[in-house]
């Protein structure tokens, strides 16, 4: 009789090791499949995700360029905005500064004080003169 039981045991055990080899073959089967399989679909993936990006990127590279274009756009205006209004101070700088002249020049003369146009007056008569002068002088 011992020796039926002990036959019962191994045989027990025997398929218990036979059945856990099976699933740990199953398992490592599985895991190969996957493995393959995620390479083959990976693969795939990672294509599709690719040219998602690059469709993503050529419409974030219009939308820029579109910006850009617009926003140079406004550069361009202000630029003309500021070149009439620049126009339009160095005009009114103009005026000031004659109407200042003037005012000093006037100013100046009031006081006895001769203008630069008197001076130069003068000075081209006194060559006029001097010239004469040596005229003359040259004659005698």
């Amino acid at each position: 009789m011992a020796k039926v039981s002990l036959k019962r045991k191994e045989h027990a055990q025997s398929s218990t090791l036979g059945e856990v080899r099976g699933y740990a073959r199953k398992i490592w089967l599985a895991g190969l499949g996957a493995y393959a399989r995620v390479g083959q679909e990976g693969a795939d993936y990672l294509k599709e995700l690719v040219k998602a990006g690059e469709g993503i990127e050529k419409r974030g590279k219009k939308r820029i360029d579109h910006e850009l274009d617009a926003a140079n756009s406004q550069i361009d205006s202000v630029k003309d905005e500021i070149s009439g209004v620049k126009g339009k101070v160095e005009v009114q700088l103009d005026k000031i500064e004659k109407a200042f002249d003037t005012r000093v020049a006037s100013a100046l003369n009031r006081i006895g004080i001769p203008s630069k146009h008197d001076v130069e007056t003068l000075s081209a008569k006194l060559n006029e003169l001097t010239a004469l002068l040596e005229h003359v002088a040259r004659k005698h």
